[in-house]
């Protein structure tokens, strides 16, 4: 891994296109993220977003373009996908914890089997990253003891302790109770803070307005307009993107 060029985006995106069949999901996405910023992902559900996102660590492999991590390719040929992919953290919605493991074992698996960490220092990391999320206290606790909130804080301390160079958030909260939202937009907020580079599909609009760097508004799986939080909300130029923010205005 070379050091990223001066102005080189963390995250870069470039003529993406997909397809499932004769079903185009995907049609000539560029997105950039910069280091440390927060890009909110909005749209009607089947625009594509979490199609966009999957592609970016390569769950689900590109019909063409390109996907650079600091201006290292992700695609093409030759790329050690393993590798590269230590340098994108994951959050699903769903949170994909295993459940026969506590959460220290959730959050060293990879350590020591994907990074070939002792379990010394893959306890140690696991140990800081369950303090970053608040769960320092439940470290012990297998799944079924912990609240969705909790599991999808572990999720996201999983990703955090590879130390990856960007981490995606597919639908983070979709699948919480609405009193267990607030913590993991909590966490998300303090990774952020910590110069995390975040680029988030979410329908959390307050949390975009007042936290996200940059807005992407996606529909028929196009970027239609993107700009700050202020403008997308307060003045957006185009009729999707009103048609679509109206309905969470009421």
């Amino acid at each position: 891994m070379t050091t990223p060029a001066p102005g080189t985006a963390t995250l870069e995106v470039r003529a993406l296109h997909k397809s499932f069949g004769a079903l185009k999901v995907l049609e000539g996405i560029d997105l950039s993220v910069q280091r440390s910023e927060m890009v909110f992902v909005l749209g009607p559900s089947g625009s594509g977003k979490s199609t966009m996102l999957r592609c970016c660590n390569r769950l689900e492999e590109p019909d063409s373009g390109d996907i650079l991590i600091e201006g290292d390719p992700l695609t093409g040929p030759g790329v050690d996908l393993n590798k590269m992919r230590q340098r994108v953290g994951m959050v699903f919605q769903s949170f994909n914890l295993y459940p026969h493991l506590s959460a220290m074992g959730n959050v060293t698996l990879a350590l020591r089997r994907v990074q070939k960490k002792s379990k010394a220092e893959a306890e140690d990391l696991a140990i800081a990253a369950l303090a970053e999320v608040g769960l320092s206290d439940r470290a012990g606790h297998h799944p079924a003891q912990l609240s969705g909130g909790q599991q999808q804080r572990v999720a996201i301390a999983r990703a955090l302790a590879l130390k990856p160079t960007v981490m995606l958030f597919d639908e983070p909260t979709s699948a919480l109770d609405p009193e267990l939202v607030g913590d993991v937009l909590d966490v998300m907020r303090t990774v952020k803070d910590h110069g995390m580079t975040m680029l988030v599909v979410s329908h959390e609009m307050k949390f975009a307005r007042d936290a996200a760097d940059r807005v992407i508004f996606m529909a028929d799986g196009a970027i239609v307009e993107q700009g700050p939080p202020e403008q997308i909300f307060g003045a957006p130029t185009h009729d999707r993107t009103r048609a679509f923010l109206s309905r969470f205005h009421g």
